[in-house]
């Protein structure tokens, strides 16, 4: 599966305060929770955001709670896949669970800049930025990984492997 999209770059230590603030918890409705996305850390994202987009940001991304809302939100939002060098480990398999694609890559986040054109080939882990003429690798998802982002996440992973 190859994806493209436009990057959008934040910083380090991106926490699920910054992603989904906690006065929207009141709400599983995934496209109210987009509404929101971000909006404490970037006020203009879900103006500028375009499905597909992909988000490019440092070290730590989604620490904090362990709230299933913050990787629903960004999803719900249109991003196809978020980049970072590291994931906090509740973060990285709540992103899993809800089919968000994520990658890890130090090189990727140290050169990609805000506004690059990018491809992503989920199937080798080859990052291209068509912006700067790079291509950065990344790890392939394991293949159980990719059939539960492809089938947009575990529920319905599950559902269609118990054909229903």
């Amino acid at each position: 599966m190859k994806i493209t999209g436009r990057a959008i770059k934040y910083g380090a230590n991106v926490d699920t305060d910054v992603i989904i603030p906690a006065r929207y918890l009141n709400t599983s409705d995934k496209n109210e929770l987009a509404k929101h996305c971000m909006e404490d850390l970037d006020p203009d994202f879900v103006n500028r955001v375009k499905p597909g987009d992909i988000i490019v940001a440092g070290p730590n991304f989604g620490c904090g709670s362990s709230r299933e809302h913050a990787p629903v939100a960004i999803k719900a939002s249109g991003i196809a896949c978020v980049i970072a060098p590291s994931f906090a480990r509740i973060f990285y398999r709540n992103s899993i669970n809800t089919g968000l694609a994520i990658l890890e890559c130090e090189e990727a986040y140290k050169d990609i800049c805000d506004g690059d054109e990018l491809e992503i080939d989920f199937s080798s882990g080859i990052i291209t930025d068509h912006t700067a003429h790079v291509v950065f690798r990344a790890n392939a998802f394991p293949e159980f990984i990719a059939e539960i982002i492809e089938a947009d996440g575990l529920v319905e992973y599950t559902r269609k492997k118990l054909g229903k």
